[in-house]
């Protein structure tokens, strides 16, 4: 588990903040957490949370961070499955819907499917069944040669956005699982660019039955989130970026 005051000067470093940097914010004076930090002295439970909070550590760490300085964590942890979280499952399911006839698709932290819109089949057209057999991963998917990269027209540009964003991820969360997802990928073929996009957004240029749909991504997440399940989930969506790919998701 690792010390908490180690735990929370990796945390600092990850943020690149000084230890007067997080004084001023949090009220704790520097020297104190210079205490903290090298062992000299045990925080309370209400400065861990603190910390943590002014940090922008996740939940799932934060109840790390607890368990580490000798107390109980803070935040609840419900099986996705559970009666608990069944209801909220449940709204969520229902934006997968409403996004129809776009597609929409339900991830965890570690980009795990968790449900989908009938839509969502688009993106998955083609795949090789072992890519789609659960858990599915829908970045190794999506870039995988076996998975959806054959029919993305402007793979390096997509690959270059889902890995900049994977690494920020990691590097945010601190999620070594994350880590090796993204290294992973970064292993796999289809190229990199380099420079800023010509237009507003990224898009996605998919192949769909010979059809060009030109899309762009939206990620959703729960506003407050007091669960560690949920503060994990994300509704990523995608939308159309030109009339032609609307009008054909229309009517299809």
């Amino acid at each position: 588990m690792g010390d908490v005051g180690v735990l929370l000067r990796e945390w600092r470093g990850n943020r690149r903040l000084s230890q007067l940097e997080l004084s001023t914010r949090t009220g704790v004076s520097a020297r104190h957490l210079s205490f903290v930090e090298t062992g000299r002295s045990r925080p309370t439970r209400e400065m861990i949370l603190r910390l943590a909070r002014e940090l922008g550590v996740p939940l799932r760490a934060q109840n790390a961070l607890l368990l580490a300085g000798g107390f109980a964590p803070a935040h609840p942890e419900h099986a996705l499955d559970g009666p608990d979280l069944a209801a909220v499952l449940g709204s969520l399911r229902d934006v997968l819907r409403g996004h129809e006839p776009y597609p929409a698709v339900l991830i965890d932290r570690h980009w795990t499917l968790i449900d989908g819109n009938e839509a969502s089949a688009l993106l998955t057209a083609g795949a090789a069944p072992a890519l789609l057999e659960p858990p599915v991963n829908v970045l190794r998917l999506a870039l995988h040669p076996d998975g959806v990269a054959p029919r993305i027209a402007n793979l390096a540009q997509w690959r270059t956005h889902l890995l900049h964003q994977l690494d920020h991820q990691a590097g945010a969360t601190g999620d070594p699982v994350l880590r090796a997802l993204h290294g992973e990928l970064l292993d796999l073929p289809g190229g990199t660019v380099t420079g800023t996009p010509a237009g507003p957004v990224v898009p996605l240029r998919l192949d769909v039955d010979g059809t060009e749909l030109v899309f762009f991504s939206v990620t959703s997440v729960l506003g407050t989130p007091l669960d560690v399940t949920l503060s994990e989930l994300a509704v990523e969506s995608f939308l159309p970026a030109n009339d032609g790919t609307a009008r054909f998701l229309r009517t299809r």
